[in-house]
């Protein structure tokens, strides 16, 4: 609970810079990264989309104008100060909260997604049967994520950048220690995160069907899955 706590008031006290640190750390290619993951991912004109940990809205914002204005968006975060940036960006349908709680119905959702928050979860496979729970059958799930590479050379020059560079240009940029203390504890979740063997497994065990996971630029991993047409057990 204290460390909750803690992480929590560090999104609220750099939301308003956290774009701009994003922006600054992905060299400016994030924001058109997610909107390819997602559409490769099967999202489409007039479905209802949950963004979970939404974070400032960016998935959110993309999925509005995918799905257009026969679809459904609501971006879901436990932090309203990221959720009031998300509100400036655009996104029109915000709810506090988190995802082993999910504050929705059963069976309403036709595409879920979450990016890079997955390490910040306390219960994966509470986490997982919520998504399934909210999943219309045959929903789709896409899940983005930070994983160290498994070489290492690779995991060295990740280390370097994301744990010492870019909290530096975040401090530098943003004037702000939370800052860069955000920024520490992305990489240190980065490099404790759970192994993408144990994360397939837990949504096969939940019920997802077509698991599959994609690595881009080394670091980037894309999960994907589906649930069942039949609705599997929830």
């Amino acid at each position: 609970e204290d460390r909750v706590g803690y992480i929590r008031r560090l999104f609220d006290t750099t939301a308003v810079s956290y774009d701009r640190i994003n922006a600054w750390m992905s060299l400016n290619q994030g924001e058109q990264y997610r909107l390819r993951a997602m559409t490769t991912a099967g999202l489409g004109p007039g479905q209802a989309v949950l963004d979970v940990a939404s974070g400032t809205g960016v998935l959110a914002a993309h999925a509005q104008e995918i799905v257009g204005p026969e679809g459904n968006v609501v971006a879901l975060d436990p932090s309203r100060a990221m959720l009031a940036v998300a509100a400036q960006r655009g996104v029109r349908q915000r709810v506090s909260g988190i995802a082993e709680q999910l504050p929705f119905p059963d069976s309403r959702t036709d595409f879920l997604c979450m990016g890079y928050a997955l390490r910040h979860v306390a219960d994966l496979r509470q986490t997982f049967a919520e998504f399934a729970r909210v999943l219309r059958p045959g929903g789709r799930l896409l899940i983005l994520e930070m994983v160290p590479p498994p070489t290492r050379t690779g995991y060295f020059l990740s280390k370097l950048y994301l744990k010492y560079l870019v909290p530096g240009i975040a401090s530098l940029v943003t004037r702000s220690a939370d800052a860069r203390r955000l920024m520490r504890y992305y990489w240190d979740t980065v490099d404790q995160c759970v192994s993408p063997a144990v994360v397939m497994e837990a949504l096969r065990e939940t019920g997802f069907e077509s698991v599959e996971r994609s690595i881009q630029y080394g670091i980037l991993n894309e999960y994907t899955a589906t649930w069942p047409a039949r609705g599997g057990s929830r």
